[in-house]
This record gives structure tokens, sequence and C-alpha cells, in this order.
């Protein structure tokens, strides 16, 4: 019996004691992973130095307080710190971070793990600084892109350039959806490297409960109730799915719009929402733990997505997988998931008035939650794990240049 792969998984992007709403995605395909078996797995997410963890300075304090090691859902995740410099950070922000975990790597491989290959999330800085690493280490190196990575930051150059070096190096390419792989193609990276590697959603974590019962739990009122998730920031369009809010008030009086996430934006979405005379019809619930998100799914009528740019969005399986039927804009992967008429409707344009059509259309003519609950069924974790395991398996005992650091 061949011993089990043993695996880093290298990201910024990793939820923390500290921030554990920070890049759950990640650490859901490392869970997932790790159920089939065969699999070794540590975790090394780099955070930013911080000089204080005073609560004054808000979130750089919380990366302060960030342990140096800690277990979370059975894995030893490593937070080594490294340091994050003004205006000139997105530059050496790659050789930042592969100088401060190039000695706790190595730390790592003499205390007894001395892993089979490097699993890199996020392409730009994480993934160029893990083919450093994977240079100077002498390892094989997966790098998995996620969306923003490669449709923003690639459009600068000397990131661009960047991810076609890192891309060179490594052994193989993930895209979380077919439309990144194509983007992925379309940068240069030989399509021979390149593997399409959705995200599945938990169909244990996320199953409809009690919509009423959930209601007066959540304290939501009226209806039809819509549901809109993700950070608080321009490119998830909150401000648009609130104007298509005001569109369907007339029709629809009693009409409730639910905004679950955090960030920068949420004193001007409370303005435009006082703006658009639906301040009383909107509620923004803040940030709320994956494992609680349940019941919010439950208590929606439909979930909007109105974003301008998205790799494979989690939260429109996770809202199938309630039985909560979605709108959403056609970027990313997003055509891909919303493949049949249970699962929702595609707006035709990204406009306030595409959307609110979209809407219409899918209030007066709704798929029953076990109809929208059977699409998502087909996206389960399975199939994208084992493909993962055997790709980890076929890279093991590939050797990488070695490099001095």
């Amino acid at each position: 019996m061949k011993p089990p792969v043993r695996a880093l998984l290298f990201s910024t992007l990793y939820p923390s004691s500290e921030k554990p709403l920070h890049g759950v995605f990640v650490e859901t395909r490392l869970r997932e992973l790790l159920r089939c078996g065969g699999i070794e797995a540590r975790v090394m997410a780099p955070v930013p130095w911080f000089p204080s963890s005073n609560r004054r300075f808000g979130e750089y304090a919380r990366m302060a307080r960030t342990p140096a090691r800690e277990i979370q859902h059975g894995i030893d995740v490593m937070h080594p710190r490294y340091p994050l410099l003004p205006k000139v950070g997105m530059t050496l922000s790659p050789l930042l971070l592969a100088l401060a975990c190039v000695r706790p790597m190595r730390r790592l491989i003499r205390d007894g793990f001395d892993f089979d290959l490097i699993d890199a999330h996020y392409f730009y800085p994480d993934g160029v600084a893990a083919a450093l690493l994977a240079r100077w280490l002498g390892k094989p190196l997966l790098i998995t892109a996620r969306g923003s990575d490669v449709n923003l930051i690639a459009k600068h150059a000397l990131p661009r350039r960047m991810i076609r070096w890192a891309a060179g190096r490594a052994n193989a390419v993930i895209g979380v959806s077919a439309a990144l792989v194509e983007v992925l193609a379309a940068l240069g990276v030989q399509r021979s490297k390149l593997h399409v590697l959705r995200n599945g959603v938990d169909l244990e974590r996320f199953t409809a409960l009690p919509c009423d019962e959930m209601r007066r739990a959540l304290k939501v009122e009226g209806g039809p109730v819509l549901l809109s998730v993700g950070n608080l920031v321009v490119n998830k369009g909150h401000d648009l799915v609130i104007d298509a809010l005001a569109l369907l008030l007339p029709s629809h009086p009693a009409i409730r719009l639910v905004v679950v996430g955090h960030g920068p934006e949420l004193a001007r979405l409370q303005a435009h929402a006082d703006a658009r005379g639906v301040a009383a019809h909107v509620t923004f619930a803040g940030a709320i733990a994956n494992d609680q998100m349940a019941g919010w799914y439950s208590v929606a009528d439909v979930l909007v997505l109105a974003s301008s740019r998205e790799g494979w969005p989690n939260v429109l399986l996770e809202a199938m997988a309630c039985g909560t039927p979605v709108v959403a804009t056609r970027v990313g992967g997003i055509p891909e998931i919303i493949t049949g008429p249970h699962a929702g409707v595609l707006a035709q344009e990204r406009s306030a008035t595409g959307i609110a059509h979209a809407l219409s259309r899918l209030l007066a003519a709704p798929a029953t939650r076990a109809q929208v609950r059977r699409h998502a069924e087909g996206f389960g974790w399975g199939p994208t794990s084992r493909e993962q395991a055997s790709l980890f398996n076929s890279m093991r005992g590939s050797t990488g240049e070695v490099a001095d650091a």
C-alpha cells in the first residue's frame, strides 16, 4: 500500500481563528479532499506583519493577533509573517512572501513533514511566491486560479509577466471554471497543464430549513425575500440589487432585501437605499459565518448575485442546495452553474433593469425547492476531490529545480 501523498497548501487566502470567514472556500476544498483518504496536508497561510494587536487598529490588529500556529478543523495551520510594504507592495509581495516562508518550510521538512508538493491558491502574489519556493526547495507545484487574480490583477503588465513565469514553473494549473481556464490559456499557459476543478457544495451543511421558522428566528418579515451575499465592495453590485428592488416595489409592495456581508461600501449602500426610497425594505445583516448561512438561504425566495466579475461563486450552489433559486449576471463561471430552468435565471444585462426583469420572470414561475435542490446535487464535492487526489498522485516523485535562497 502506497504511503499518503503529503501536500503543503500555501495561500494568504485561508481562514484563521481571527478571520474565520477569510478564504473559507480554500479551506473547504482541502477538507473535502482529505475526506477521500490517501492525502496528508499541512497549511502555510502567511499574514502581513503588524507591530500592534491593539483593537483600535482594526483589521491590522487582527493580523497581529493571528497565532503563529494553530489547529483548524483538525488541520495544522502555520501563519508566518511577511512584510507588506505600501505603494510597492504589489510588485515586491511575491518575493517578500517567499523569503518569509522558505525557512519555515525548510523547518517543516526537518521536523519530519517532507511534503511531496506545494498546492498554491490564488495566482498573485501567492502563486508566484509558491513558484519561487518550489524552485528553491525542488518541489512539484500546483497553482489554482480563482478569479480576480487572473481576471483583474493580470491586466497589470508586471504581475502578468510574473503570473506567466509561475505558470511555466508549475507542474499543473487549475481553474475553478472552464471560463477561467480559457483566460489562463489566453495568458499563454500551456493547455497541457490546465485542469478545470470546480468548487463543489457541501450538501450536508447546506440543506433547506423550515422557511417560516427561520424567518421568525432571523426576524425577516414580508416577501418575496431577496438575498444578496458577498463582501460590500463595488464589483459585487449590491447597489444594482437595491435599484432592482426599487423597480419591483410597485408590483411587490411587501418585498424585502437582505444583504449579507461586510466591507467598505456599507455606508454608501445604506445611503443609496435611502436615496432610492427603499431603506425600510432593506436589511444589512453584516457578516455571517459560513456554517450559519443555511438559515439565511432558507428564508429567501431568490438569491441575487449582480457581480461584475467572478470565478466560481460558491454562494450560488450553497443557495441552490438549500432549495433557493438564483438570479445572476453572465460573468465568469456563472453560466456553468445556472444550466437549467430549475437553477434560476441569468440576467440578460448587468443593470438594474436587467436584474429586475430576471427577478420578475423567476418570481412569476418559481421552481420548487426540491427541484432546485436536485440541480445542486449535481455539484457535490466527490468528483472534484477524486480528480484532485489523482492529480496529486501523478505529481508525487516529480522533481523541481533547486536553487539557493
